[in-house]
């Protein structure tokens, strides 16, 4: 996933690990060959269309917010479908509230227009002091959370792996995101809730106390569940 990163020269763009140190107690316990942990990229400002949120400092939030009321007036000007007109007057008493398009309750049809849009703060905003800076992963960790995302764990001889996904995704959609072929073959899901995995202290004894369940294509993952598909090859 991309975070959009405005006016903060002092972070580099690219992939970063998002360290979890829940999945460190996992790989602790399970000691695979690999640890792989979820990976956020910080992209430049101007491709905020491809980004999950922002990151921008906090002095700089209504840059954004002026930004898109702009766009908003220099659209309602050009606009001539009333529906789209009363949408925009809307959007733009939001706007010069100071408060960010994100952080309102829209529609299903106004969700839809806004998404032609392109404005920066319908995305989640995640705003940090010059201060924070220094702790790279402790913002990286606010923007997975504020994204929306959680992470499911996979752990076995070879990797112990966090895989980012959105609240709310299935049992079956989290198998697509391990590879397609689990998906198309998905059967049952085995799930370890983390805390159930740490208390029994390995997989094996989890399973002897009854911890592990068998969840169909609908079970909605839960962070930092510890999962294993079963799926015909």
């Amino acid at each position: 996933m991309k975070i959009a990163v405005f006016s903060i020269p002092e972070l580099s763009l690219g992939k970063h690990n998002v360290k979890d140190s829940r999945l460190d107690q996992v790989d602790a316990i399970t000691r695979s060959k690999k640890k792989t942990y979820a990976q956020l990229e910080l992209v430049a400002g101007d491709l905020v269309l491809d980004a999950e949120a922002i990151l921008v400092l906090k002095d700089s939030v209504t840059d954004l917010i002026l930004k898109d009321l702009e766009f908003v007036e220099t659209r309602l000007s050009r606009t001539e479908q009333e529906q789209e007109k009363k949408f925009l007057i809307k959007l733009k008493g939001i706007l010069e509230k100071e408060e960010p398009v994100f952080t309102q309750q829209f529609s299903d049809e106004e969700k839809k227009m806004i998404s032609t849009y392109g404005m920066s703060t319908a995305r989640p905003i995640i705003d940090a002091e010059r201060s924070e800076l220094g702790s790279l992963n402790d913002i990286l960790s606010r923007c997975l959370k504020a994204s929306g995302f959680i992470s499911f764990f996979t752990t076995g001889e070879k990797e112990t792996r966090a895989w980012p996904v959105k609240k709310g995704t299935s049992a079956w959609e989290a198998a697509g995101q391990v590879h397609s072929d689990i998906q198309k073959g998905f059967i049952r899901a085995e799930v370890i809730s983390f805390n159930d995995f740490i208390q029994a202290g390995s997989e094996t004894q989890a399973k002897q106390q009854g911890k592990m369940r068998l969840e169909a294509k609908d079970y909605v993952v839960q962070d930092a569940d510890l999962m294993n598909f079963r799926f015909n090859k």
